[in-house]
């Protein structure tokens, strides 16, 4: 059964509904139609190699504190690297080298929806971070990414909670209606009313974009004891809310043992059997962006009037 479509409005009844001027009715669609070719964008765009990009959560380093490099992000490498061998552009990128500040959570209040870029962190601007001026457009360019995480406290690590979190603004978010002043949260309402009103299930971009939107995702977690499912299933739902798309058998765990003293870590985690499991990683996040090349990533559905 084909679900109804909404009401069409004329301009009249919509600056009645959202009680706006002409101006401010045409800046909501002025944004509609610049995130409808946006989503045309993202269903063209397609990598001549398939770009493969690497999020490692790690904070350890040989030159810093723990004077030792970090297991999660060795078991990254050797997947990379695995595929880099089957054709594929990797690049790895370590979060402790970014500055990532926190998620304010503004879209919940003050913006009734995230805005792409973040205007918390305004890109460009003096108060911009490395995940708006840097990270997002590495994001929007990668085919799948693979995350790896140490196990710190029973969960994923600080630094890819706070990467994490900051995509939300990827995810289900448009341009500000107001540049000048993007936490106008009356203005935002009625912006986030007008989608409501005129998103059209049919035509993707009409609505709320989720940008990660057909990308294949892998997981890396390794760790001292427990916590590597928590920190699994807690990226597998964000992530899969996100849009992106999970091949079989596309996480992993490294796991050492509270019977054994964290200095004998790595050579526990590191052995033949897990090294090997990042290899099948590789092979089956590979397979499964392969199988997508030709698969709009707009044919994937959602309810795009949804905040």
């Amino acid at each position: 059964m084909k679900r109804a479509r909404h009401k069409k409005y004329t301009e009249k009844e919509l600056m009645k509904l959202l009680d706006v001027d002409v101006a401010t009715l045409r800046r909501f669609k002025q944004i509609q139609n610049e995130t409808i070719a946006e989503a045309k964008l993202m269903r063209g765009r397609r990598n001549k190699k398939i770009k493969i990009l690497g999020v490692s959560g790690s904070a350890r380093g040989k030159l810093d504190m723990a004077q030792e490099e970090s297991n999660s992000e060795e078991l990254l490498m050797i997947c990379l690297a695995h595929c880099e061998r089957l054709g594929a552009e990797p690049e790895l990128i370590k979060l402790r080298d970014y500055r990532i500040e926190h998620c304010r959570a503004c879209y919940s209040t003050t913006n009734t929806q995230c805005h792409f870029y973040c205007t918390c962190y305004p890109k460009g601007e003096p108060q911009g971070d490395d995940m708006t001026n840097i990270l997002y457009d590495k994001v929007l360019e990668a085919d799948a990414i693979i995350f790896a995480t140490p196990v710190n406290n029973f969960n994923m690590s600080t630094l890819t909670k706070a990467f994490v979190d900051r995509c939300i603004s990827l995810d289900g978010s448009l341009k500000p209606a107001n540049p000048q002043v993007p936490k106008d949260k009356g203005l935002n309402i009625k912006h986030m009313k007008f989608i409501e009103l005129t998103a059209d299930n049919s035509v993707p971009g009409s609505g709320m974009l989720r940008r990660f939107l057909g990308k294949v995702a892998g997981i890396i977690a390794t760790g001292h004891e427990e916590g590597a499912s928590v920190a699994i299933s807690s990226l597998f739902m964000t992530l899969n809310h996100y849009g992106m798309v999970f091949p079989p058998f596309s996480n992993m765990y490294a796991m050492s043992s509270i019977c054994d003293p964290t200095y004998k870590d790595k050579k526990i985690v590191l052995t033949e059997c897990y090294r090997e499991e990042a290899v099948f990683l590789a092979e089956n996040v590979m397979a499964a962006t392969e199988s997508l090349r030709d698969v709009a990533c707009t044919k994937w559905k959602y309810d795009y009037s949804a905040n």
